[in-house]
């Protein structure tokens, strides 16, 4: 399984997708207020034979290094270190998450969720978004 990370400062949203079909589904959101979102991630891909987690790079519209980098390094780096120490010999890699929210947004408005339902879902359709992205750019 490939699980895909959309990290943020109060909600971090996770996708997973099977290595045959490489298509992309929401799992869940984590809130950072409640939960350890790392030590989280590490017990969802412990739990669901992850082998890759692909971590939302958050870059600017032209390309570019957004501020929020920083913070995301921070995170991919705690990640990598508590996936080595809990021995899942699991990958981490970045990818883009340029408007991944925008067009996760654009979904559930057109699947006609309510707005309660959309704000709760809202990163893990983000992190499916990303996700797929990935999958699709290995192809």
């Amino acid at each position: 399984m490939i699980l895909g990370v959309d990290p943020g400062a109060r909600r971090v949203g996770l996708a997973v997708a099977d290595e045959a079909t490489r298509w992309a589904r929401p799992l869940e959101v984590i809130d950072a207020a409640a939960a350890d979102p790392v030590a989280r991630i590490v017990e969802v891909a412990a739990g669901m034979s992850v082998t890759q987690v692909v971590v939302g790079r958050p870059v600017t519209l032209s390309g570019g290094i957004g501020p929020a980098v920083a913070v995301q390094q921070r995170f991919v780096a705690d990640l990598e270190a508590a996936l080595d120490e809990a021995g899942l010999g699991t990958v981490v890699c970045e990818h883009d998450e340029r408007l991944t929210s925008v067009i996760a947004e654009q979904g559930m408005r057109a699947g006609r969720l309510k707005p309660k339902r959309r704000r709760e879902l809202r990163d893990a359709r983000a992190a499916q978004v990303m996700l797929q992205g990935y999958l699709d750019a290995q192809r």
